[in-house]
């Protein structure tokens, strides 16, 4: 095995389920949710583009969540299943490269649409009779287009960097996708600057806008608390409560993740945390937004009433 990792520019992934009984269940547990993910948001895009309700910026920024966690999820669980299927570990140099440049952009770009949800439930709340100005057609492309944007930009700088270090130890990757902080340590040479520049990325894609989050969410409680109307405070409240669930499963487990010490890392550790953010929460997203929401559980009954009449 050394041999062929010191000879090919293939790296090898060791996954995360272990040749077990255990490691089977929790293989069909993954494909499961897997599965939940890609029907739950591809449901919640293709409800939102057919029912003319939910055409508002609010729900324009959704369905770029959803596609967001669509494209996160496919990037990473169909390549994980595979290898453990036909017990094939080696995923290519440029495969490797391929799957990290889409996964660093999308983590940039979701955590930037977080945040503009942020902004669209402040405005929305704290200064509704501006919101048509605010939260118009244009602001709101203008915030999709640039959280995709700013996130393929960073993700570009990165992935080229750690495609042109020389790696003279075994390449054997530690993880279950081509994770670009694991694949540091198998480089032979200081990359010390580097883990810096990872520090301010993840600053500025995510300590930074969960920051503006949290403040923005703080006027949204004093605004609501503020409410004459007992039905607009619960359904300002429960829009709130909504996202800041999502928030918390999405920010949480990257930032403990990425801003620890390497010396303060274990493999075992982050592949866990990183079942959350690459798993979990594309498959949560969109039933926390659903289940929990009366405008969307509204559209999807009219959407299947509409379906319905078509065929009758």
């Amino acid at each position: 095995m050394e041999n062929i990792n010191e000879t090919s520019t293939d790296f090898f992934l060791l996954g995360l389920f272990p040749p077990s009984r255990i490691g089977l269940f929790f293989f069909i547990l993954i494909v499961l949710i897997f599965l939940m993910a890609l029907f739950g948001n591809l449901s919640m895009i293709i409800l939102i583009f057919l029912d003319t309700h939910l055409h508002t910026p609010m729900y324009f920024l959704l369905s770029q969540l959803s596609l967001m966690d669509l494209n996160f999820i496919s990037n990473i669980v169909p390549k994980m299943a595979s290898d453990y299927l036909f017990e094939n570990e080696t995923i290519s140099f440029i495969g490797c490269g391929v799957q990290s440049f889409f996964f660093v952009a999308l983590a940039g770009a979701e955590g930037l649409i977080l945040a503009s949800m942020a902004y669209d439930r402040y405005v929305a709340i704290c200064f509704p009779l501006h919101y048509p100005t605010r939260m118009s057609k244009e602001v709101c492309v203008l915030l999709i287009t640039g959280s995709w944007i700013m996130g393929s930009i960073n993700s570009c700088a990165h992935t080229a960097y750690v495609l042109n270090i020389p790696y003279c130890r075994s390449r054997t990757i530690n993880h279950f996708f081509c994770d670009l902080a694991t694949m540091l340590t198998l480089a032979c040479m200081d990359t010390w600057v580097y883990e810096y520049t990872v520090f301010l990325s993840i600053t500025l894609f995510l300590v930074f806008p969960f920051i503006c989050i949290a403040c923005s969410y703080g006027r949204v409680l004093l605004a609501i608390c503020r409410m004459r109307s007992t039905e607009g405070r619960k359904k300002a409240y429960l829009t709130c409560s909504t996202h800041i669930t999502v928030v918390s499963f999405y920010y949480a487990p990257f930032v403990y993740t990425y801003l620890r010490p390497r010396s303060f890392r274990s493999p075992t550790e982050d592949k866990i945390l990183a079942v959350f953010y690459t798993i979990l929460t594309p498959m949560l997203n969109p039933i926390i937004y659903s289940l929990r929401n009366k405008e969307v559980m509204g559209a999807l009954r009219r959407v299947i009433q509409r379906f319905c009449s078509v065929k009758i």
